[in-house]
């Protein structure tokens, strides 16, 4: 068994890609540096991350699949998820070998790249609804999500466009990262505003918690606490006990994203 190591990126995986089939060989699994290998390895081939020769296997994937596909090969990389190195590394190469097979859901690798690609594109979907904004007396409106998934890059187009006339920011607690807004940041070749990626040097410094996303009383605006005990009255309101589903709640609302709910604090 020939098992390929990387440095956990796309650029890595795309430049095994380009070594596997420069070396004529398509290696079983493909692992990230410090993952065990496999019992019965016989070889190790340790990939050294190359962005020129991972753009040109990204331009050759251009060139053989339809953007939808191509789109999909994204968000299977937000997903985070360890299994998925070897199966999407696998479909990668036998595009190369084979032409345009997104569609042969016969074959295991694209299966499973696709099924995770809809796990992805499933929480970004909750993730639009589920995101609540508190409002800092500045005017900030902020919102702190720790989703399973890398979902940030896929969300943001979607708050700008419905909020595109004030001031936000959506942060990942779990990834220590967030995209701010402010509708004036111009982005060189675009007529229009972008959101931007940020980070905090000092986490302990910023003005909220990451732990359930509330901002501190001190820059909390009065406003929003007054939205926010009317939003939990209401919440508790409408519920009809006689009718209450906890097994059907947690379907529609798991709790893994309560935390961060003002209805659920």
């Amino acid at each position: 068994m020939t098992v390929y190591v990387f440095d956990g990126t796309m650029d890595g995986l795309l430049t095994a890609v380009f070594d596997a089939y420069a070396l004529k060989e398509q290696p079983e699994e493909l692992l990230k540096s410090g993952d065990a290998l496999p019992l019965f390895c016989e070889r190790t081939y340790q990939v050294a991350t190359d962005e020129d020769k991972a753009q040109r296997v990204w331009a050759g994937l251009e060139k053989r699949l339809e953007r939808e596909a191509l789109k999909l090969i994204s968000v299977s990389w937000l997903s985070e998820l360890p299994e998925l190195s070897t199966p999407l590394f696998h479909y990668i190469y036998k595009v190369f070998k084979q032409g345009d097979i997104s569609r042969n859901f016969a074959d295991p690798d694209v299966l499973s790249v696709t099924n995770i690609a809809r796990r992805v594109l499933h929480e970004q979907l909750r993730m639009k609804q589920f995101i609540r904004f508190q409002k800092a007396k500045d005017g900030t409106y902020l919102a702190v999500v720790a989703p399973d998934h890398n979902v940030l890059p896929l969300i943001t187009d979607h708050f700008s466009d419905r909020f595109n006339d004030q001031p936000w920011l959506i942060y990942d607690a779990k990834r220590h990262y967030g995209y701010y807004y402010d509708g004036g940041t111009k982005v060189q070749g675009c007529g229009g505003t972008k959101p931007i990626r940020i980070t905090f040097e000092d986490e302990a410094a910023v003005p909220f918690s990451l732990e359930n996303g509330k901002l501190n009383e001190d820059v909390l605006s009065s406003d929003d606490q007054l939205l926010q005990d009317l939003w939990r009255t209401y919440f508790k309101a409408i519920c009809i006990k006689e009718r209450m589903n906890p097994r059907k709640q947690l379907q529609d609302m798991p709790r893994r994203y309560w935390k961060y709910m003002t209805e659920k604090q």
